[in-house]
């Protein structure tokens, strides 16, 4: 599925123009689930904590319990190659996937070692503020001893598709979606923040979501920015008492939410502001 006009393929040792078939039909991760990826963003020349997007495939893949053939430092070396394949100033989305091809003597589990490696990258602009809106979703994520919620694993996003569609539907662009103890966990693709009073609000990290890796960051550069910064549980009252909601993820890196559920926010100061300072990080890098 390629999202980009322009896409280059590395698989098999080499780089390959175009929308690449990897998968065979009998690959453990095109009928048992076993793939895992990563994504990470080229925009304006740079590419944040890609390092860190190179390492969390790694962790991925070793979650799944498959044992990656190359390592973080590769996966990393060969981004930044293909990268340069593309004009300097393209926006790209760059995507590291590892699956498993053997399961062991015909049954589901996988073998560790026979685990295969591809990576794509494509033209992606990066979203502008405007437009972005939530809803509460009547799907939950699952509990970590329900799947394998500490990987980024393809498996998951079965239920991420289905919280996405049925918001669009209802006119939103995504979607809350709780835990099961009916706190707030994350939308279906991006984690998320609420603003009140000056001080900002996410979900505490409770194995039921990624804890990513902007996230991460926005959080540390808030608050050497002397923003105070609340992990913690919320509920979706507290999102409808919100000053401002903003998200932050890889495609767009930080989203204010311009409309949650019937309620329009005319100003937000506050997402701008991290908005701001994650483009100031990324480009002083």
């Amino acid at each position: 599925m390629a999202i980009g006009k322009e896409i280059v393929t590395w698989f098999e040792g080499k780089w390959h123009k175009g929308d690449v078939p990897v998968i065979r039909a009998a690959d453990h991760g095109a009928w048992l689930g076993s793939g895992v990826f990563d994504g990470a963003r080229q925009f304006d020349g740079v590419r944040p904590d890609l390092d860190l997007h190179s390492a969390r495939i790694i962790r991925s893949a070793e979650a799944m319990g498959m044992e990656a053939p190359v390592d973080a430092e590769t996966v990393q070396g060969l981004l930044e190659e293909g990268c340069g394949l593309f004009e300097p100033g393209a926006a790209l989305y760059l995507r590291p996937m590892m699956w498993a091809g053997d399961s062991d003597a015909g049954i589901i589990d996988l073998v560790p070692s026979s685990t295969r490696f591809a990576l794509c990258i494509e033209t992606l602009p990066m979203p502008e503020p405007g437009g972005f809106s939530l809803t509460v979703s009547p799907y939950c994520r699952p509990r970590p001893d329900m799947a394998l919620t500490e990987a980024k694993a393809a498996s998951l996003y079965a239920n991420n598709g289905r919280i996405v569609a049925e918001a669009r539907r209802r006119g939103f662009s995504n979607a809350l979606s709780l835990d099961h103890e009916g706190n707030v966990a994350e939308t279906a693709s991006t984690n998320v923040f609420l603003v009140r009073d000056g001080v900002v609000f996410t979900p505490v990290p409770n194995g039921t979501f990624l804890n990513g890796l902007t996230r991460q960051r926005v959080i540390g550069l808030m608050r050497q920015d002397g923003i105070e910064v609340v992990e913690c549980a919320l509920a979706v009252e507290d999102f409808h008492k919100a000053d401002e909601i903003f998200v932050t993820g890889n495609i767009a890196k930080v989203m204010p939410v311009a409309r949650f559920e019937d309620r329009c926010f005319d100003a937000t100061p506050m997402a701008m502001r991290a908005r701001e300072l994650y483009w100031d990080w990324a480009h002083s890098r």
